[in-house]
């Protein structure tokens, strides 16, 4: 059993998981590395200058990686489904069970609209939820295009997937969980 899954590898889904991960959370991406990253070069990304997609990809996920989330690459999800105490994620090869489980495959609902839950989705075909990404099922959210029948940027995406993990933070603790490092709280990162 997990602590959180997280299905697309994208920046919601990799900002989800640096938030839990960081946070103590066991926390399994599974990413089939299809992120319209790929094709992106990012100038309106704030604090980034200028960076390409596949730099930023490779960034994300090895800051993601050394916060301690297991990236499966290349392991695609085939269906999510209510299990006792939280969810089934199946892959064409295992079965993995979560408590929570953040959606973030981008513009492709394919995955939410086949599930055996009961996902609402707005008049427009996108996923609906509330202000903390939470779908209408409990501990289940969705993040970025999934949401948005436009506005798919990168920079909402991982503030999608910021918020979607600081509400399974604050679920885990019993209190609202507000993330804040100040210098004193940063390991020394010149050999990342």
């Amino acid at each position: 059993m997990t602590d959180v899954i997280i299905v697309g590898g994208g920046p919601a889904g990799l900002s989800a998981a640096l938030f839990t991960a960081k946070n103590g959370l066991e926390t399994a991406v599974f990413d089939t590395d299809k992120t319209w990253m790929h094709k992106a070069h990012l100038f309106n990304y704030l604090g980034v200058r200028s960076l390409g997609g596949d730099e930023y990809m490779k960034i994300a996920r090895g800051q993601v990686e050394d916060r301690g989330a297991d990236i499966h690459l290349g392991e695609p999800v085939t269906a999510v489904e209510s299990a006792d105490d939280g969810f089934r994620v199946e892959t064409e090869d295992e079965s993995y069970e979560a408590t929570y489980v953040v959606l973030a495959t981008g513009a492709d609902r394919s995955l939410a609209e086949d599930a055996e839950l009961d996902i609402a989705f707005d008049d427009e075909g996108a996923i609906d939820v509330d202000i903390d990404m939470e779908t209408s099922v409990e501990n289940l959210y969705a993040t970025g295009a999934m949401v948005r029948a436009e506005e798919w940027q990168a920079v909402i995406a991982a503030g999608d997937g910021a918020s979607a993990a600081l509400n399974i933070l604050s679920k885990e603790k019993g209190e609202h969980f507000h993330d804040f490092d100040t210098p004193a709280d940063v390991p020394d990162l010149r050999s990342e």
